[in-house]
């Protein structure tokens, strides 16, 4: 009897280890504790100083009678506004799309010229620039409306669709990472005495195809090969020697090419026509009458402008407008309250009696927040004040460029 009892408890021993054990499966979920989420939030709130938001001070615009539309305006073609993103690159935003206003004016052909090609052979020039001047010359993200040019004469341009500058996925253009590591490693260089050109050159190309991309050598565009250089010439056919640029201060002679003293003009240009201020204003409002549209360039932190008003104005409690002088403006540009530290593109305007509101293209983030997106405007009074210098086709000032000749 008790072997029979012990082959049964063998035997249903076997027969249940010998059925099939369920197997179980796994996934990858993220990982969530939601109450260790709540009591680090607390922590934080708690031991976290309140932050003091400074107010800005600026003009009440509430009854002004103010520019409410693009459409009260004359206006030139020009491609639809871009944001810049989080970057210092107006400079290459507003000349670029100048030039393809440019294009369109002299060809009538549209194209879409990209930004980030410009700026990174710009970023590779100042590296270049840095090495020759063991570390002495500028280092920042911003630049001048002639530097456009200049990179373009060296290395072309490309469309936007051929190299947007952006990584894959990237809905803004972000250069935070791209500048931190460009001015680190030059920094470094400068520490160490690293003066070997070809080695700053070429790290510097490795970070910035990183975050830009590596720029083409060649390119299809509509069916057609193209480098860099023969898209300028052959498809936009543009002679970038026709382009000048204009300056009135007081500081430099009048009627002398002179050099723009600020930061971002890092390579020390001396070809600014210097004129005085009635003359700088005129070419201004003549040539966007006659169809020329131009590159401004400025100060835009000012208590009269607005981007939600999308206005920028001289209010009388700075400066009435009869005092606005070559004199107050250059009071402003010797105590550094008038900086130059935006570029934009002025593609129209508008005159109701006697008085000029110009239409400006901007890519600064603050042109996005009204209702006419990537668009300011502003008055005379504050491109009289405020507005450093003018880039521009030199068909548009002959007679002002003659008197330079004699």
């Amino acid at each position: 009897m008790v072997k029979v009892l012990l082959f049964l408890v063998l035997f249903s021993s076997i027969s249940v280890f010998s059925q099939e054990q369920p197997r179980h499966k796994g996934k990858f979920i993220e990982p969530k504790n939601e109450f260790w989420e709540e009591i680090h939030k607390s922590t934080q709130d708690y031991w976290k100083k309140p932050e003091k938001k400074k107010m800005r001070f600026i003009v009440d615009f509430e009854g002004m009678q103010l520019p409410k539309s693009k459409e009260e305006f004359k206006y030139f073609w020009h491609n639809e506004p871009i944001p810049q993103g989080a970057t210092g690159t107006c400079w290459s935003f507003a000349t670029t799309s100048f030039l393809e206003s440019e294009i369109y004016r002299l060809t009538g052909e549209k194209v879409k010229i990209s930004e980030m090609h410009t700026v990174y052979w710009e970023y590779i020039e100042k590296a270049r620039y840095f090495v020759k001047t063991r570390g002495e010359s500028f280092l920042g993200e911003g630049s001048e409306p002639n530097a456009v040019i200049r990179i373009w004469k060296t290395y072309g341009c490309v469309p936007y669709e051929v190299f947007p500058g952006k990584l894959e996925g990237q809905k803004h253009f972000d250069h935070s990472k791209l500048f931190s590591e460009f001015k680190k490693f030059l920094d470094y260089v400068k520490e160490k005495s690293l003066w070997n050109e070809d080695f700053v050159i070429s790290t510097v190309k490795s970070i910035l195809n990183l975050y830009i991309g590596e720029p083409p050598q060649k390119f299809v565009y509509q069916n057609n090969t193209y480098t860099p250089k023969s898209f300028i010439k052959e498809r936009l056919k543009l002679n970038l020697d026709d382009y000048v640029d204009f300056l009135s201060l007081m500081e430099k002679p009048y009627w002398q090419q002179v050099e723009f003293d600020v930061p971002d003009n890092w390579w020390n240009d001396s070809s600014y026509y210097n004129v005085p201020l009635d003359v700088f204003m005129d070419i201004i409002k003549s040539s966007i009458k006659k169809g020329f549209t131009f590159v401004i360039g400025g100060d835009v932190t000012e208590p009269g402008i607005e981007s939600h008003y999308e206005v920028a104005i001289v209010p009388s409690f700075d400066i009435p407008s009869a005092f606005i002088d070559e004199y107050s403006r250059q009071f402003r540009f010797s105590n550094n309250t008038t900086q130059d530290d935006h570029g934009v593109h002025l593609v129209g305007y508008k005159e109701t009696n006697g008085v000029f509101w110009f239409l400006i293209k901007d890519s600064g983030s603050g042109s996005f927040n009204g209702p006419n997106k990537g668009y300011y405007f502003y008055h005379e009074d504050y491109l009289k004040l405020k507005m450093l210098i003018v880039t521009i086709h030199k068909d548009a000032v002959k007679e002002i460029l003659a008197k330079f000749k004699k």
